[in-house]
């Protein structure tokens, strides 16, 4: 399949332009969940080639930014006991806790290493066999899979100097506490096409059933996401809504039936702290009780204290959309990528990052 040149024809996309002008007829306010979705935006510049009367603003679509700042908190609490391995993604080493950083902590001599799944940490594990790894475990949907099966592994094998901080969340019930918190009106969801090939369309149903507003699951070229606002528009001018699936060749409306049966076997679902959210009811996961003995908040009696917000940072208000990256008084000065104050700047999927490359820094205010 060559996607790349199909999913990016210039012809295409001047044709997808020209059906999204002839429906843009009021404003309307289109929300994205994903922060590949929100890279794309800004990496193919598709935000400047939409109508002034669509507004598209990014929600909690980025795993990493979500991630409250108590996590990582207990996460270096972890990583400086002596003969603890802490593997955790890149993006969340330069994440700042309260008071540190997991980058910090490895200058200062803690063991922390960076890896690309919950398997490579697992990997450390049966090598390492005189200390303990400890993986810090963040994601939605997309990754929790791959956690859950390393877990299984982990138990097949009897490896048992491998921990997990598990800080896995759940997407419709955060879209569902945005909905209700009423701060953003939000005409469509663009909803994220990686985590859909999990659990498919059926969980967003709620969202035009009690709210009346269409959502549409994307794909991430250029093509896919004009066509899925084109869609929504369509939606909105007919004065329908419902749950379309235009990343087809990825998504089914029943999700990956393989995948989710592996998470309801290691995980049950939580209440869940949000950075910006708060608290959402059964937006996260934990370990079943008979896999307690893999966790390791519980293993080092650790509990987690409140979450501290950088003094100045809006991150929280970005999360939520109501406010764009450049009306925070931190963005592009005392906040940049090589010195982030919030985990929107660190993050690769993060909206101030992407603001930040792609719209001119600290120039455009």
């Amino acid at each position: 399949m060559k996607f790349v040149e199909e999913f990016q024809n210039p012809r295409l996309v001047r044709s997808l332009l020209e059906q999204i002008r002839s429906l843009a007829k009021r404003n309307v306010t289109l929300m994205e969940i994903c922060g590949t979705h929100t890279m794309a935006f800004f990496r193919h510049g598709i935000r400047g080639m939409l109508p002034k009367t669509v507004n598209v603003i990014s929600g909690p679509g980025c795993p990493v930014c979500v991630t409250p700042t108590n996590v990582l908190d207990a996460a270096i609490e972890v990583g400086r006991r002596k003969g603890v391995i802490l593997a955790t993604f890149g993006d969340m080493v330069k994440v700042p806790g309260s008071r540190s950083s997991l980058e910090i902590e490895k200058a200062l001599g803690s063991d922390i290493r960076v890896v690309y799944s919950a398997l490579d940490a697992l990997r450390f594990a049966e090598k390492e066999d005189g200390k303990m790894v400890v993986f810090l475990s963040v994601g939605f949907e997309t990754t929790s899979p791959g956690t859950a099966c390393t877990v299984l592994d982990a138990v097949q094998r009897e490896i048992g100097n491998f921990k997990l901080i598990v800080a896995h969340k759940l997407i419709p019930p955060a879209m569902r506490a945005l909905l209700e918190a009423g701060e953003v009106k939000v005409d469509g969801f663009i909803c994220p096409g990686h985590v859909s090939t999990i659990i498919g369309s059926e969980p967003y149903e709620f969202i035009p059933k009690e709210y009346g507003i269409p959502c549409v699951i994307a794909g991430f070229e250029p093509l896919d996401i004009l066509q899925s606002i084109l869609y929504l528009l369509r939606q909105i001018d007919e004065g329908v809504s419902k749950v379309e699936i235009q990343y087809k060749r990825s998504v089914r409306p029943e999700g990956n039936p393989v995948a989710k049966r592996v998470m309801s076997e290691v995980f049950d679902v939580c209440d869940s702290d949000w950075r910006g959210l708060g608290r959402i009811s059964e937006s996260g996961l934990e370990l079943k009780e008979r896999f307690r003995e893999y966790d390791a908040l519980s293993i080092f009696d650790l509990d987690l204290g409140e979450a501290v917000e950088p003094a100045g940072c809006s991150c929280g208000e970005v999360l939520r959309g109501i406010k764009s990256p450049t009306e925070c008084s931190l963005f592009g000065r005392a906040c940049t990528p090589s010195k982030p104050v919030g985990p929107c700047m660190v993050s690769s999927e993060g909206t101030c990052a992407a603001f930040y490359r792609y719209s001119g820094g600290a120039t455009k205010r």
